[in-house]
C-alpha cells in the first residue's frame, strides 16, 4: 500500500477560528470602491449585488475570502470596482451585522437600507406596518363563525 504524503486530512483544512472573536476595525470605502448588498448568491464564488450608487453588479468573490468568509444573501459587502468593466465588481470584504450598523449610524450607507440582523430578517424600527399583523375579534364574531 502506498504511504501518505499529504499534511492532513479534512480538519487541517478546516483550520482554526481566531478571528471570529476579535474586534476589528471598521474599514470605510476608498477611491475605486462601493458598498453593496448582496441580492442573491450565484455559485462558482461568485453573487449578484446590489450597489450603493443604484447599479446592480456581478460580484466574484476573492480567493482570500474563497470557502473562509461565508457570504449570504442580505450581507453588506465592500466591493472593488473594476476600470474596463463597469458591470463586474470585485469583493473585498464582508461587514460583521454590527459593522455594518455602524456604517449605518456613520451615513456611510443611506438610510433606506435594509439590513438583515440573523433571525430578525431586517425589521427596522421606522417600520410602521406591524400594527395591521393583529386582527381583533369579538365574542359575537367568534361565536358567528
Amino acid at each position: 500500500m502506498p504511504k501518505n504524503k499529504g499534511k492532513g486530512g479534512k480538519n487541517r483544512k478546516r483550520g482554526k477560528n481566531e478571528a471570529d472573536d476579535e474586534k476589528r476595525e471598521l474599514i470605510f470605502k476608498e477611491d475605486g470602491q462601493e458598498y453593496a448588498q448582496v441580492l442573491r448568491m450565484l455559485g462558482n464564488g461568485r453573487c449578484e449585488a446590489l450597489c450603493i450608487d443604484g447599479s446592480k453588479r456581478l460580484c466574484h468573490i476573492r480567493g482570500k475570502m474563497h470557502k473562509k468568509v461565508w457570504i449570504a444573501a442580505g450581507d453588506i459587502i465592500l466591493v472593488g470596482l473594476r476600470d474596463y468593466q463597469d458591470d463586474k465588481a470585485d469583493v473585498i470584504l464582508k461587514y460583521m451585522p454590527d459593522e455594518a450598523r455602524l456604517l449605518k449610524a456613520y451615513g456611510e450607507l443611506p438610510e433606506n437600507t435594509r439590513l438583515n440582523e440573523g433571525i430578525a430578517g431586517g425589521i427596522d424600527e421606522e417600520d410602521e406596518g406591524g400594527a395591521d399583523d393583529y386582527i381583533e375579534f369579538e365574542d359575537e364574531d367568534i361565536d358567528k363563525i
